[in-house]
This record gives structure tokens, sequence and C-alpha cells, in this order.
């Protein structure tokens, strides 16, 4: 947005390149719907909710859109392997930035697109991220047609979800005959730090285990894992989170609404993006009359997204689970409205 309207800005990108890491499963891009499955744990089939062809969420890997976006770019615009250690307010809405090579730079505006752990929030506010209870533990099976035919059959060709209180697998079909496997647990972070994520094998096991007496096709998403598993301890931000203006900085994107994940996140980080450039373009002589318009809209437009987040997770791990995701695609939320205010 700001490479459009001749705005010069660059990115710091902690990444050494665009390769060094793969950046996640498919992203929806809203709106819209697509095929998806509820299972329970013995692999028995409780909702199918299929493509009819005419849902407008198209889907791309994570990784593919943001090659097109740094494609858009001109060559020098992201600078790789420049990861901020520290930021110092200078006045006047000006900022040091402090590099690990030691270098410095100073920004005229200051923009936190840095994430859950972002080193620019502390200049605004003084949230830090919690963790909810829920790790999410990433896997990945390849080829499945050919080589996990019963597996890529109870997943079927969207979304599956094989949900208990507590605790579930929830796998998406990617192109290339991919399966992304999320298994979600809700464990304490002393669980997490008892297994050793570094052995593959016993790390496979001891999460492998607490799916005990499930459908060995659906814990083959786990046991038959081709990556080494990655836990994603979840955190959040206060419900609702937001700052006192401060001259010359604003965040985006997790570093200003880190929540659970809804399907939301990468969506709403991005619109972030494009208003804000948006603002800076409509105000190219007044940063803070831009930045003030921008988090004007941004504050209740991400508060909206934060009990969605939280419902999902307890749609997917709550009590009534897998019953009450079944109640939420079948279009019978009120059953689950009831048992959320009881519990």
């Amino acid at each position: 947005m700001l490479h459009i309207h001749g705005i010069p800005a660059t990115v710091h990108e902690a990444d050494p390149s665009p390769e060094a890491r793969a950046q996640g499963g498919q992203l929806d891009i809203h709106q819209g719907g697509d095929a998806a499955r509820v299972l329970d744990q013995h692999g028995a089939l409780l909702l199918d909710v299929p493509s009819d062809g005419t849902a407008v969420r198209p889907e791309v890997l994570r990784g593919d859109l943001r090659r097109i976006l740094l494609d858009s770019l001109p060559e020098g615009t992201v600078r790789w392997g420049s990861k901020v250690t520290g930021v110092r307010p200078l006045g006047g809405g000006r900022h040091e930035l402090t590099f690990t090579d030691g270098s410095t730079e100073t920004s005229a505006i200051l923009v936190g697109a840095d994430g859950a752990w972002s080193r620019v929030r502390p200049l605004l506010s003084d949230a830090r991220p919690v963790y909810t209870g829920t790790t999410f533990v990433e896997t990945y099976l390849h080829d499945v047609d050919e080589r996990h035919p019963a597996t890529a059959a109870l997943v079927g060709r969207g979304a599956m979800y094989a949900l208990a209180p507590g605790k579930g697998i929830v796998a998406h079909r990617e192109a290339g005959g991919i399966l992304h496997t999320y298994v979600e647990l809700n464990r304490s972070e002393e669980w997490i730090a008892a297994t050793d994520f570094t052995d593959t094998a016993a790390a496979t096991a001891r999460v492998a285990a607490e799916f005990d007496g499930w459908a060995p096709h659906l814990t083959a998403l786990i046991t038959d894992g081709e990556t080494a598993p990655v836990a994603r301890m979840i955190h959040t931000l206060p419900n609702g989170h937001r700052w006192d203006r401060v001259p010359g900085v604003t965040l985006l994107g997790d570093a200003a609404h880190l929540m659970p994940p809804s399907g939301d996140g990468a969506n709403l980080a991005m619109f972030d993006g494009a208003e804000l450039g948006k603002a800076i373009a409509q105000h190219p002589d007044d940063v803070e009359a831009a930045l003030a318009a921008y988090e004007k809209e941004l504050f209740p437009r991400s508060e909206a997204f934060y009990a969605d987040a939280h419902e999902i997770l307890d749609l997917c791990l709550g009590e009534r689970a897998p019953q009450s995701l079944v109640d939420f695609f079948s279009g019978h939320p009120g059953e689950h409205d009831e048992a959320v205010a009881q519990s």
C-alpha cells in the first residue's frame, strides 16, 4: 500500500532469506466456506459439510502468499537477517532501532509488525501475552492418497475435526497431497516443558499416548508424521487490547491483537497493513493524524474478534466437544451458547 502511493518504507525482517523457514499451512482468504467434517474419536462421521463449489473463500499456502507480496515490492525494500534487539524513543516521534549486528537506524514512523513477542509493543503497552492453556502440535503427512489412503479418506477434501473434551486432532488437506495436522491439547506449561520436542520419537510417543484408544487412522496423523512435531503454545493478549496514542509508532497484526487461532489472524493482519498504509497515504504531511485515524478503526475492529477466537477454542475443546462443533456447523448455535453461559 505504501509502495503504490510512492511512500518509501523499509521492512526489517529477522529471517535471513525468503526461504529460511516454512511459513505454516494453508490460509483461508475470507469470505465464504469450504468442505469440513467432524468425527468422534473412533472415526465415526458426525457431520459432513461438502463444498458446493460456490464458496468465496480462496485458499493459499502462506509461503505462496508471502512470495506474491514480496515479488510486488522493489528489490531492497526488505532487509533480510535484520532482527531488532532493542528500540528507544528519541523524541519528536522518532525512534532508534538496534539490530543483532550492532547497527542502528532511526525511524520517522515505526510500525511494529513483529508478532506475539513484539519488541515494539512495550513502547505503547505493558501488556504481555499469556498462555491460554492450549497447545497445538503440528505434524505433516505427504503423498497421502498413495501412502496413507485410509487416513486421507477420513480427512476428506477439506478440513477434518476429530474432537473430545480437552483434546482433538484437526487436519486440513493442502495442495500436493499433503495433510497438515494440528494436534490440540489442553495441557499445562509444565506438561509442555516436560516433553522434549527435540527428540522426535519421544515427543511423538508422548503426544500419541494422549490419544490412546482413538481410531488408528486418526492417530496415524501423529504417529506417521513425516516431519518433527512442533509445539505451538497458544498465547493471547488481553481481550480488546489497546493503548494510548504515542507519537511516531503503532502496531499491526499479532503485535497489536494476539488471540487464539480462529482463521482470522492473517486476514486481520493484512487488513491492518492495508488500512495503515491507506491512512498514511491520506495524511502524508501529518503522521499523528494518520496513526490516530488508523488506531481509531483498529481497536474496535480487532476487539470484535477476541470473543469469536475464544469461542472457537471452546467449540473444539470444551466439555461438549465434539457436539458443540456439530451444532455450530449445522446452524444450531443456541445449544452451545447456553452451555457457555452455564460454564
